[in-house]
C-alpha cells in the first residue's frame, strides 16, 4: 500500500510538472493577462472545493463563507460579484479536473480553493498558468507553502494555518493535558494527512513522547482491523489519525473492537471536524478528541459572533465544518487586492492578473474573522488559532463546534 501510495504521488507530482512545463509563461515564468470587464457587468470569482460525497460539508462550508463575504461587500470596485465553481472531490484527479475547467475560463479573476491539499498538488499549477491566482481557505499541508515548492504555486496563498502549526499544538497537548507518553499515528496517504501526523510525531519525540508506530491507509479502505492491531501491538495510549470523514469513521468504530486498544484515547483532526463525521463514526466518537481551527468567542471576537448570526439567518443553521471563516475572508481579501489594481478605462475596469497576485501577496494587516491577515513571500497569510475539541454527543443535530465537540484546550 505504500508503494501504491507513493506512485500516485509521484504521479501527481509529475502531472503537474507536466502542466507547467508545456503552458505558455512570460521569460520570467510568470502567468500574464489581463481581465477585461464591462460596465455593469459582474467581476467573475471561481472556487473549487469539494461539496459533494463523504467530505462535501467541508467544501459547502467555505462556500457559505464566501457568500456572506459577498453579501457583505456587495460590489467591488463598481461591480457586482459573481460567484461560480466546481466540486474538487478532495482528491488529486477531482482537483486536476475542476482546475482545469476553471482554467479554460477567461472570465474568471481569481479563485478560492482548494479544500484539500491532495486537490491542489496539481490544480494550483494549472490555474495559475492561465493566470488565475488561488487562495486556499482550507488546504494546511506545510509543503504548499515550503520555500522549495516550485514556480507553479507562484499564484497560491492561503488564509488556513499551516499544519505546522496544527501538529504542534495537537502534540502539546497530548504530551501537557493528557500526559501521554506513547502514540501512534495514521495517515491517508495525502499530503496533508501525511504532512500533519509527521509534525505531531516530531512534536511528540522533541517533547520525550515515544512514537510506537506510523502506519497508511488509503482513503478508500474500510476494514482498518490489520492496521489497528499492528498498531495495538506498540500498546499506544492515544491514535491520532488526521485523516477524513469515511475513512475517519472506521477508524474510530472499529478501534473499540481491536483488542489492546479499549483503552487507547482517540484524536482527529480538521479534516473530521463535520457533523457528517459524527453520522460516519456513531457512538464510537464520544469522548475522541480532534485539534482545529480555534472558532470560540475569546479567541474570534464579536465581529464572528455577528457573521454566525447572518450564517443562522441565511442557511437556518450552524456552520457545517471549520473553515466558513477562512472562506470569508480569502474572498474578503481578493476583493480589496481587486479594488487596488483594477484601472477605470471609460469602458468598465481591467484588472492585471500578475498586479492582482503581487496585490494579494502584499497582504498587510487585513482585520480579518480569523484575526489579522498578512501574508508572507510563500502565501502564508493565516494569524493561525489552533484549538483541541472533544466530542460529547454523537447526535450530528447538535452539532455546534466550541460546544460539542466542546473546546477543550488551550
Amino acid at each position: 500500500m505504500r508503494r501504491l501510495q507513493s506512485s500516485l504521488i509521484l504521479m501527481t507530482a509529475l502531472f503537474a510538472l507536466v502542466v507547467w512545463a508545456f503552458a505558455p509563461t512570460t521569460a520570467a515564468g510568470q502567468a500574464t493577462g489581463m481581465v477585461k470587464i464591462a460596465k455593469a457587468q459582474p467581476i467573475t470569482i471561481a472556487y473549487w472545493l469539494v461539496v459533494a460525497g463523504p467530505d462535501a460539508s467541508l467544501g459547502i462550508d467555505i462556500r457559505r463563507g464566501i457568500e456572506l463575504a459577498i453579501a457583505d461587500k456587495g460590489k467591488v470596485a463598481g461591480h457586482p460579484i459573481r460567484l461560480i465553481g466546481e466540486d474538487s472531490g478532495c482528491n488529486a484527479e477531482g482537483g486536476v479536473t475542476a482546475a482545469t475547467k476553471l482554467a479554460a475560463n477567461p472570465a474568471i479573476v481569481a479563485a478560492i480553493g482548494s479544500s484539500c491539499s491532495s486537490e491542489a498538488v496539481p490544480g494550483a499549477p494549472i490555474l495559475w498558468k492561465a493566470g488565475i491566482v488561488t487562495v486556499s481557505p482550507s488546504n494546511t499541508a506545510p509543503s504548499l507553502t515550503a520555500p522549495d515548492r516550485g514556480p507553479g504555486f507562484d499564484g497560491y496563498l492561503r488564509t488556513a494555518h499551516n499544519d505546522k502549526v496544527q501538529g504542534r499544538v495537537a502534540a502539546e497537548f497530548a504530551r501537557k493535558a493528557l500526559k501521554i507518553e506513547r502514540a501512534a499515528t495514521i495517515h491517508d496517504g495525502s499530503p496533508y494527512a501525511e504532512g500533519l501526523a509527521n509534525v505531531f510525531a516530531e512534536t511528540l519525540k522533541k517533547m520525550g513522547g515515544t512514537i510506537t508506530s506510523q502506519e497508511a491507509i488509503a482513503p478508500t479502505d474500510t476494514d482498518m482491523r490489520p492496521v489497528l492491531t499492528k498498531i495495538a501491538a506498540g500498546k499506544p495510549q492515544v491514535i491520532y489519525y488526521p485523516i477524513f470523514t469515511a475513512a475517519g469513521g472506521h477508524v474510530t468504530r472499529q478501534a473499540k473492537e481491536v483488542p489492546g486498544l479499549a483503552q487507547a484515547k482517540l484524536m482527529g483532526a480538521d479534516g473530521m471536524f463535520s457533523a457528517d463525521f459524527l453520522r460516519a463514526a456513531g457512538a464510537a466518537a464520544v469522548g475522541m478528541y480532534h485539534s482545529s481551527p480555534d472558532l470560540s468567542a475569546e479567541a474570534l471576537g464579536p465581529r464572528y459572533k455577528e457573521f454566525l448570526g447572518k450564517h443562522q439567518k441565511k442557511y437556518g443553521e450552524k456552520p457545517l465544518s471549520a473553515f466558513h471563516a477562512h472562506g470569508y475572508d480569502a474572498a474578503m481579501i481578493i476583493f480589496a487586492a481587486i479594488e487596488k489594481v483594477a484601472k477605470t478605462d471609460g469602458t468598465g475596469i481591467q484588472i492585471g492578473r500578475k498586479a492582482l497576485r503581487d496585490a494579494l501577496f502584499a497582504t498587510k494587516g487585513h482585520k480579518g474573522l480569523t484575526g489579522t491577515i498578512t501574508c508572507d513571500k510563500h502565501g502564508d497569510c493565516a494569524d493561525p488559532k489552533i484549538a483541541v475539541y472533544q466530542t460529547e454527543s454523537a447526535d450530528a443535530s447538535k452539532w455546534d463546534p466550541g460546544k460539542n465537540p466542546r473546546k477543550i484546550y488551550p
